[in-house]
């Protein structure tokens, strides 16, 4: 049942909730991946990677674990995977040759960005009406809604 204010009691938003996920999952996983890319077999670990990678710019391994929040011999091995199949690039970094810089190898990044703008064109067109403080409490409830499945799936 509605409040007052047009929100909803609890067991309505896990209601809705409940409807809303598999669907916004399922429409998720039909962007497909573009014909240029195809033939790499990129899954959605790829998919958060290079969105990084092409929202923020080259980086280190370190750096991208870091937002990525995994631990970064598992960025490694991502970045070597598609380092090898051509579509990331590393370079040493001209002030600290012990590191090295992730990036997009140009010739793909069309084809990538062309990849993720529906998603992030949705997600603008969600975002951009709420506020800071709401845009916050969104992503705030969505990782904890994650970290409750982790949960749940941890005791299975």
């Amino acid at each position: 049942m509605s409040t007052r204010s047009g929100g909803l009691d609890l067991d309505d938003g896990i209601r809705q909730m409940l409807l809303l996920m598999p669907r916004l999952v399922g429409r998720a996983k039909k962007l497909a991946v573009p014909p240029a890319l195809a033939s790499f077999g990129l899954a959605p670990r790829h998919l958060t990677l290079l969105a990084l990678l092409l929202l923020d710019g080259p980086m280190t391994v370190r750096v991208l674990a870091e937002r990525l929040e995994v631990a970064p011999t598992t960025v490694s091995l991502m970045v070597a995977d598609l380092s090898r199949q051509g579509i990331l690039r590393r370079d040493e970094d001209d002030a600290d040759r012990r590191r090295v810089i992730v990036d997009i190898e140009p010739g793909h990044r069309s084809a990538i960005d062309a990849w993720l703008s529906g998603s992030a064109d949705a997600w603008r067109d969600a975002l951009e009406p709420l506020t800071a403080a709401e845009r916050g409490l969104v992503v705030s409830t969505l990782k904890r809604y994650e970290e409750g499945v982790e949960r749940a799936l941890s005791k299975e």
